[in-house]
């Protein structure tokens, strides 16, 4: 139906930078919200960043002023920039989308990638 592939996940040092990017694909109507949430080891799946169909932006406390989530809605991509990264920020990245699709477009219903890995070494 609906398919989200992340990409830009790696192995960074820190105070390093990385771009992550998802982009849905597949029987879409329109995408309202999307965001990046992430879950390390042994830890439950937080928020990082959301970002409205409006360019409205949320952040997690943890990564304000160091973390930029975008978004292009003509390509249905999500984006999230990592500047300044610390070895806490290591952990899975998913993406996250509220998408109506072709199917039923009065449905908005949430999406989530595969994960790509971000691991920040010391």
């Amino acid at each position: 139906q609906v398919q989200l592939v992340e990409s830009g996940g790696g192995l960074v040092q820190s105070g390093g930078s990385l771009r992550l990017s998802c982009a849905a694909s597949g029987s879409i109507f329109f995408i309202n919200g999307m965001g990046w949430y992430r879950q390390a080891p042994g830890k439950e799946r937080d928020l990082v960043a959301t970002i409205s169909r409006g360019g409205a932006t949320n952040y997690a406390d943890s990564v304000k002023g160091r973390f930029t989530i975008s978004r292009d809605n003509a390509k249905n991509t999500v984006y999230l920039q990592m500047n300044s990264l610390k070895p806490e920020d290591t952990a899975v990245y998913y993406c996250n989308a509220y998408v109506a699709t072709t199917a039923q477009p009065r449905s908005v219903l949430p999406f989530w990638g595969q994960g790509t890995q971000v691991t920040v070494s010391s």
